[in-house]
C-alpha cells in the first residue's frame, strides 16, 4: 500500500503526536509503538522508520503529556 506524504488533506484530517504510546489491546498490555506517530485519514498509524500499523492492529492510541 502507498501513501503520498504529500495529501491534500494533511493537517486537515490527519493528526501528528509527538510522544505518543499505541496499544493493541484495551488492557494496555500489548504496546505496538513509544514515540512520534501520525495517524492518516484513511486510519493506518504512520511510525517512525516508513512503517505503518493497520487501523486492525490498533486498539487504541495514549499521547503523552509532558511534565
Amino acid at each position: 500500500m502507498v501513501f503520498a506524504s504529500d495529501s491534500p488533506f494533511g493537517g486537515r484530517f490527519e493528526q501528528t503526536i509527538d510522544d505518543a504510546v499505541v496499544y493493541g489491546d484495551a488492557e494496555m498490555e500489548s504496546v505496538l509503538h513509544e514515540g512520534p506517530v501520525r495517524v492518516l485519514v484513511n486510519g493506518w498509524v504512520e511510525v517512525p522508520g516508513g512503517r505503518y500499523l493497520s487501523p486492525h492492529a490498533v486498539h487504541h492510541i495514549d499521547a503523552q503529556v509532558p511534565e
